[in-house]
């Protein structure tokens, strides 16, 4: 799994018709200790409503075809989870508001 942030979308007028309904999201990964941006991006399709600015958990492989969104897809990244908190050696890294940091 993939600790990334959603940066902006992927629009593409042409593609695979097993590709139209869900949107294609482009994720930064980023590092678990400073939640800052790696400069590595990826692709993903989004199965449950991310957002600009969000942290993901994101999918790849095989995985990546086994949501609700995305079974019988050509994909090899999903989205498949919006972070709330991230909690690393006892200490919270990141939490998406100071109501879920507690």
């Amino acid at each position: 799994m993939i600790l990334g942030r959603v940066v902006g979308t992927v629009v593409s007028t042409h593609k695979d018709r097993r590709l139209e309904g869900v949107a294609s999201l482009l994720v930064e990964k980023v590092d678990v200790r400073t939640q800052k941006g790696s400069g590595s991006f990826l692709v993903a399709l989004d199965a449950v409503g991310a957002g600009i600015g969000e942290v993901v958990v994101c999918v790849s492989g095989s995985s990546s075809r086994m949501t609700d969104a995305t079974t019988g897809r050509p994909v090899d990244a999903t989205i498949t989870a919006i972070v709330d908190q991230v909690e690393l050696d006892g200490a919270v890294a990141y939490a998406k508001s100071p109501e879920s940091a507690r």
